[in-house]
């Protein structure tokens, strides 16, 4: 697939990407920037074009995990160092 194809998104992500370029060019954008704007959008929304099969995690839910993992750590760090403070 060549960069820049379209034909990896949902019709409902090009229908997205059309709105959002459409209010781009309301706002005086160039066509060029409206369809960067647009297409970076829907990328950030859902995470690029269609995606299958199991094991899939949205984009909210990766962050969940990191945040998840970020905490995890933080008290692993905390119980080693009372540990070592003790001694």
């Amino acid at each position: 697939m060549p960069r820049g194809d379209k034909s990896a998104y949902t019709d409902k992500q090009k229908r997205q990407a059309e709105h959002i370029e459409e209010s781009e060019l309301e706002q005086g954008r160039s066509r060029e920037d409206a369809e960067r704007i647009a297409w970076a959008t829907v990328n950030k929304q859902d995470g690029g074009g269609k995606k299958s099969g199991s094991g899939r995690t949205t984009a909210a839910k990766q962050a969940t995990k990191k945040t998840a993992s970020k905490t995890a750590t933080r008290s692993k760090k905390k119980k080693t160092a009372k540990k070592t403070s003790r001694s």
